[in-house]
């Protein structure tokens, strides 16, 4: 049978306390990194931003400019930095929902923190994104 939160001896919180923080401590860290890959993506977003403007400005069509493109596209390149932030965005928000939890905030209270509804709250304590 499972133990309810409330169940849980000090120890047993603290341990569980310990494992939630570890938990957000490494989704900063993954997310940071993420971060880094798409500081990359960006500049090269702004490169070929520039480029496709040069190449209107001079009057040519779309439809010639961006089958000469360099790989990835720009539209690609979007894509990749969006899904990144998406994906470890959301695994940060999860972590740390758990461990406000965790250290004792209501759903309702991380509800307002987090600027989403106690419903919102409760899917990423259950482990939703």
């Amino acid at each position: 049978m499972l133990k309810e939160r409330g169940d849980l001896t000090t120890d047993e919180r603290l341990d569980q306390g310990h494992s939630e923080t570890q938990a957000l401590l490494r989704a900063l860290r993954e997310l940071d990194e993420a971060l880094d890959v798409n500081m990359a993506r960006n500049r090269l977003m702004k490169e070929r931003i520039a480029e496709i403007q040069g190449a209107l400005a001079e009057g040519r069509p779309l439809r010639e400019i961006v089958p000469h493109e360099r790989t990835p596209l720009l539209v690609e390149l979007l894509s990749q930095s969006v899904e990144s932030l998406s994906a470890y965005g959301s695994r940060v928000r999860r972590t740390e929902a758990r461990a406000l939890h965790q250290e004792g905030l209501t759903m309702e209270q991380i509800a307002r923190l987090f600027g989403v509804t106690r419903q919102r709250v409760s899917a990423l304590l259950r482990g939703g994104d």
